[in-house]
């Protein structure tokens, strides 16, 4: 019974495993593929930065819309998806970037241990002439020291022998005698270690006067580097802010020349616009400008030709030699109504306008008249009294006045005319009488 069951679970086992040995050639399969499509696309992405590395024209601030025709001729170009190149240009910028950083790294590196070589060259030039120094002084110390010694060493000898010959006198012993030099041996041993021991510590203070210096220049080698680091940020910053500014004035004047070659009339509104320009390959160009700065553009343009279309209609209303102040706009619809000028406004826009255009000649005729008031001659600042004292006065200045056009113009509005008349009469008498010719200007502006 063991053995069956042992057969039974044997034969179960083969079967998966003939199952699972023809699962795992197909995952084979697919994972063999996938590689093969991936090492595919990386192939495509580095011939595709070999060819952008191939154009020596192409900056950290270049942008993809400027650079993109230059490649269309390219097969290398046109073997990536329209999806992905300008995400491989922007890699392309990042990795050109980071090139030129490690660069200029590599080079300050270099400038900085070549200026430590330099520096490490002059102390070790000036080390050798301060030890050359020292030695020539050292020398001449010894020799002094010499010197002195052996003058000191004559005194001994005489000292000795003075000092043999008492003894000799005295009969001293020779025990005596040779205590007596150990110990000078001993002395002059003392005072050549001290002298070794002030020379080691000269040259200690030495070294530690040097170590510091060293530290100092680094410090303030440092410091410059620094310095120099926020002076170029602070040109970069101002060079970057420079070369936005020129690159929005320039898609400024793109923009300005798609407006003025495709909106050619006032009737459109911006969203209107901005469909038909984004079908134009110029639109491209303006992207990087901002909406605000777009919507801006266009009302100033649309104002502008608002500008235009109004004064060409109002040159057509001076053209008409019958016109006058007190003409009807059904009078003068009749004989414009061909005109293209009066075409481009609609019925109610040509009398809105056309109204506007006498009231701005109505208040021109005033100005007008005021002006004649002034270069008449007949009138005086007594002229108003006259005219209360007799009021036929009035009359003969209006019988001059109707002498001029510019007095006629005003007849369909008399009393207006009128008021304006008396109210100049009365202005004048409040002046008084007009300085003579004579007084100065000071005089003049004090009355």
């Amino acid at each position: 019974m063991m053995f069956e069951v042992r057969d039974g679970l044997s034969e179960g086992c083969r079967r998966a495993g003939s199952r699972q040995k023809g699962i795992v050639p197909e995952i084979r399969s697919d994972c063999s593929s996938c590689a093969g499509v991936c090492g595919a696309k990386q192939t495509i992405r580095k011939d595709f930065l070999d060819m952008l590395r191939e154009r020596h024209d192409i900056e950290r601030h270049t942008r993809w819309y400027d650079i993109k025709k230059k490649f269309e001729s390219d097969p290398r170009y046109r073997m990536v998806d329209s999806m992905y190149r300008e995400e491989y240009f922007e890699d392309y910028l990042h990795i050109m970037k980071e090139e030129k950083r490690k660069e200029r790294e590599m080079r300050e590196q270099r400038e900085r241990e070549r200026h430590r070589e330099l520096k490490s060259d002059r102390k070790e030039k000036d080390k050798e002439k301060d030890k050359g120094r020292k030695d020539r002084g050292r020398s001449r110390s010894k020799d002094k020291d010499r010197e002195h010694k052996s003058s000191k060493e004559k005194d001994k000898d005489k000292e000795k022998k003075s000092k043999s010959e008492k003894s000799k006198k005295r009969d001293t012993t020779p025990e005596e005698g040779e205590h007596r030099e150990e110990s000078e041996r001993e002395e002059r041993a003392g005072s050549d270690d001290s002298e070794v021991a002030r020379q080691r510590e000269n040259e200690a203070e030495q070294k530690q006067k040097e170590r510091e210096k060293k530290l100092r220049v680094e410090q303030s080698i440092r410091e410059r580097e620094k310095e120099v680091q926020r002076t170029l940020a602070g040109h970069l910053r101002d060079r970057d802010k420079e070369r936005e500014h020129h690159m929005r004035e320039e898609c400024i004047g793109h923009f300005t020349a798609l407006l003025t070659d495709l909106v050619r009339t006032p009737d459109f509104t911006w969203k209107e616009v901005k469909r038909q320009l984004r079908k134009d390959h110029r639109w491209e160009l303006i992207e990087s400008l901002d909406r605000e700065d777009r919507e801006r553009k266009f009302n100033e343009h649309i104002d502008n030709l608002m500008k235009k279309k109004r004064e060409r209609f109002r040159e057509m209303l001076d053209e008409i030699s019958t016109l006058q102040l007190t003409s009807t706009w059904k009078e003068i619809k009749k004989l414009i109504k061909e005109d293209p000028r009066y075409l481009k406004y609609n019925s109610d826009k040509g009398e809105r306008e056309f109204r506007d255009y006498i009231k701005d000649k109505t208040m021109t005729a005033k100005t007008s008249l005021r002006e004649l008031l002034q270069e008449c001659k007949f009138i005086t600042h007594k002229s108003s009294d006259l005219i209360k004292e007799n009021p036929n006065h009035l009359k003969e200045i209006q019988d001059i006045l109707k002498n001029d056009k510019r007095y006629l113009v005003l007849d369909h509005m008399e009393e207006e005319r009128n008021t304006i008349v008396l109210g100049f009469l009365e202005e004048l008498n409040k002046r008084g009488p007009p300085p003579p010719p004579t007084a100065s200007e000071s005089t003049r502006r004090n009355k």
